[in-house]
């Protein structure tokens, strides 16, 4: 089979392997027996992931507040998961979707600071089904790296409407721009102010994919950033909440479901006026647990950014009418890994060779939830964040099996008899705490061992991406940080020497100063006027290679970081 590029796909400094070709499995072989045509061989997929939405933000939840009954028809359309785990935080659960690996092998570590940066030699879902002939697009959060080389551009999409960063009304944002309404995006890496909210503009944008491919096998990635801070609705989401009584963070997170409900309700739509339901598969996860606590957690313990199940467990709906039977309950575990494999299973598409693989696919579950509890072996994730450059064993971790769960390698629950991790066990059971330690350990120097965690580099100096502007949103350093007084650096690859102009945009109050601008044996300084946006280099001459750009503020009392960097090459 002739290998196909992808577009926006263009060599990188270090380069990705570029002679993989993926085989089809022969027509008659797709999982699905039932499947009379070719396009029911290769189904569309859709898949919803929401942002910050916890497990129990559902009415089928059991949540007796919110309404969300777009939602919760598609579960009940669906084969459901009970017990589907996800990274505790947004970026390396999004890392391990993408690829199907444990999100350290990628590069993504946390969510901030260069640490949600994939490298770019990753082979990622979209990619795959590319070359097998689906047209890709996503809509809404990327959240695995802002600039060349790993956009989404980049990384298998063709079409793709995104924001920066991890949300919106962040560093990433574009200078000058904010807000979930009329937000600046960017349309294929080209920067579009749209009008409308948020998840309705990123929605509107899937449906016009969907219309438009309708006729071929398509991968459309619904991301929306809502219902993640800050809490930006309109207010006819968010009053009916607040009369029945709930505190204002809890009105608006419920509104934006709401919303988000809605536009849910309006994708199911137009899959039916498309006639498209029967050769589609609809998924819906979210991406973590609720950020904060919630008055009603499904008996959860905890929420985002925590081990434990209120952080780690989400939902997952798979939606297939006519091959998969709806209403099924599965308890088998599993997580974020296992989508990738599962996916290109159903896609009749072979795992790309020579890459480590750690999901399985949950076609067997699938097709036969009923007998899954026997027909399925037992298992064990691992589920871990901090914050830092580099994961520290044990810390911020879970240790998941079916039954038993291990918490920072010390705290052992028994989730079939405490779902709510309400007793630790680990004096009565030492041999499964040993036990637990001793295969943590094997994954931990596994995933550590696969690169290392030295950040991938933004490249300067492209025909792909110029100007490419830097945020605090990937810098890095000691003293980095969204804080007026943050000071960091970025990582950089300057693909070709030359001469390039190197523009810092500046917080509007900033003192009188000294601009000062450096990369590798190349420094300029230059005096900036109290209250100056912008401090313009015109000349710099950048040697190619890797190098630590740097930029800042002198002024008496202190050093400033700048907001941005924007560097143009000029010849």
């Amino acid at each position: 089979m002739a290998t196909q590029s992808v577009p926006h796909r263009p060599g990188s400094i270090r380069p990705r392997p570029t002679a993989v070709a993926f085989a089809v499995l022969p027509l008659g072989l797709v999982w699905s027996a039932s499947a009379e045509t070719r396009r029911a061989e290769r189904p569309n997929i859709v898949l919803i992931i929401t942002d910050d939405q916890g497990y129990a933000d559902l009415g089928l939840h059991g949540n007796e507040k919110i309404r969300t009954p777009n939602l919760d028809r598609l579960g009940r359309e669906s084969v459901r998961f009970s017990q589907f785990c996800v990274s505790p935080v947004c970026a390396p659960t999004r890392a391990s979707l993408m690829t199907g690996r444990y999100n350290y092998r990628t590069g993504v570590v946390d969510t901030y600071l260069g640490r949600a940066m994939m490298h770019p030699d990753e082979v990622t879902l979209p990619e795959v089904l590319y070359r097998e002939g689906y047209r890709t697009g996503i809509f809404g959060k990327w959240h695995l790296g802002d600039n060349h080389p790993m956009r989404p551009i980049d990384q298998g999409f063709q079409e793709a409407l995104t924001h920066n960063g991890g949300g919106i009304d962040q560093p990433g944002d574009p200078p000058g721009t904010a807000g979930y309404f009329d937000p600046a995006l960017f349309r294929n890496g080209k920067l579009v102010k749209t009008k409308g909210y948020c998840t309705d503009v990123f929605t509107d944008a899937a449906l016009q994919f969907i219309e438009k491919h309708r006729s071929r096998p398509f991968f459309a990635y619904l991301a929306t950033n809502a219902p993640h801070d800050p809490l930006q609705v309109d207010e006819r989401y968010v009053e009916p909440y607040r009369k029945l009584g709930l505190d204002e963070r809890t009105a608006k997170i419920y509104g934006m479901v709401t919303n988000l409900d809605e536009n849910v309700g309006r994708l199911l739509e137009k899959l039916r006026q498309l006639n498209l339901e029967r050769e589609t598969i609809l998924l819906f996860m979210t991406d973590n647990g609720p950020a904060g606590r919630r008055a009603y957690n499904a008996g959860l313990r905890a929420q985002k950014g925590s081990p434990y199940e209120g952080g780690i467990r989400a939902p997952l709906f798979v939606r297939w009418p006519g091959v998969l039977q709806p209403g099924h309950t599965v308890d088998r575990l599993a997580g974020h890994i296992d989508l990738f494999p599962t996916l290109l299973e159903a896609a009749g598409a072979e795992p790309p060779p020579g890459v480590k693989i750690d999901g399985r696919s949950l076609l067997p579950l699938l097709r036969e939830p009923q007998s899954a509890t026997t027909a399925w072996p037992n298992r064990t994730l691992y589920f871990q964040w901090h914050r830092g450059d580099r994961p520290e064993p044990f810390r911020g971790s879970a240790i998941r099996g079916q039954r038993y769960k291990l918490v920072e390698g010390k705290e052992l629950y028994d989730l079939q008899g405490d779902p709510g991790e309400t007793k630790d066990l680990s004096a009565q059971h030492p041999e499964i705490v040993t036990r637990m330690r001793r295969d943590y350990w094997a994954w931990y120097r596994d995933v550590s061992s696969t690169r290392g965690y030295d950040p991938p580099r933004i490249t300067l100096g492209t025909r792909h991406e110029d100007p490419v502007v830097l945020s605090r949103q990937d810098w890095r350093g000691p003293d980095a940080g969204w804080t007026p007084k943050s000071v960091g650096h970025w990582e950089v690859e300057t693909a070709r020497s030359g001469r390039y102009e190197v523009t810092l945009r500046l917080a509007s109050n900033t003192p009188t100063g000294e601009a000062h601008f450096r990369l590798g044996p190349v420094s300029a300084k230059q005096p900036v006027p109290a209250g100056s946006a912008t401090c313009v280099f015109r000349n710099l001459q950048l040697p190619a290679g890797p190098g630590r750009l740097e930029a800042w503020v002198e002024t008496a009392s202190a050093k400033l970081g700048v907001h941005y960097v924007e560097a143009r090459r000029r010849e």
